[in-house]
């Protein structure tokens, strides 16, 4: 963060408030409770909370944004990717937010992006067998390219480089012409 630490519950177990969690929460305690409640054992209870994080600007709301982005989740990562449509906008202060956050706590995004790598090896790999195509791919590709931005370098890669080849869809390639000296 700005200089400070925040430390992320792995998972919390305790049970939902209610729909309105305590009229008498200030707006900066809401989001605090959305950022605790993110990290809840149940995926749904952890989307909708999530989901209540991808507007705000506070910056220590990020890492919990980022550390979901990173999980096993695909419908949250589906989640992320939607509410966070200036990450891919260059120069926009939601950009340049998770690319400052990212900048100051590369060792943080390089879990992240290891832990995603994993998660779609074991869960995703079979409906996306490239790993950038997959959602939490292309969340870790905008994350970089948000990072490299703001640094003004091109950010270290903790994931598979993309591999034009496997990029090729199936049909484009059987609709090539054959080349010269193949069989039918």
């Amino acid at each position: 963060m700005t200089g400070e630490s925040v430390d992320i519950p792995s998972r919390v177990y305790d049970e939902e408030p209610g729909e309105c969690p305590g009229p008498g929460l200030t707006g900066t305690q809401r989001l605090i409770l959305h950022c605790l409640y993110s990290r809840h054992h149940d995926g749904h209870v952890r989307q909708r909370h999530l989901e209540a994080l991808l507007s705000p600007t506070e910056p220590w709301v990020v890492p919990y944004v980022i550390q979901q982005a990173g999980e096993y989740v695909r419908e949250i990562q589906e989640a992320i990717r939607r509410g966070l449509p200036g990450i891919t906008v260059p120069h926009s202060p939601r950009r340049r937010l998770y690319g400052a956050f990212i900048v100051r706590n590369a060792e943080f995004f390089a879990r992240t992006e290891r832990r995603a790598v994993s998660y779609w090896a074991c869960y995703h790999r079979a409906e996306y067998p490239v790993f950038g195509a997959s959602p939490g791919g292309v969340l870790m590709a905008e994350f970089r390219a948000a990072a490299t931005e703001c640094a003004g370098t091109a950010w270290p890669r903790h994931t598979p480089r993309p591999v034009a080849a496997a990029l090729t869809p199936p049909c484009a390639a059987a609709a090539r012409p054959p080349s010269p000296g193949s069989r039918p």
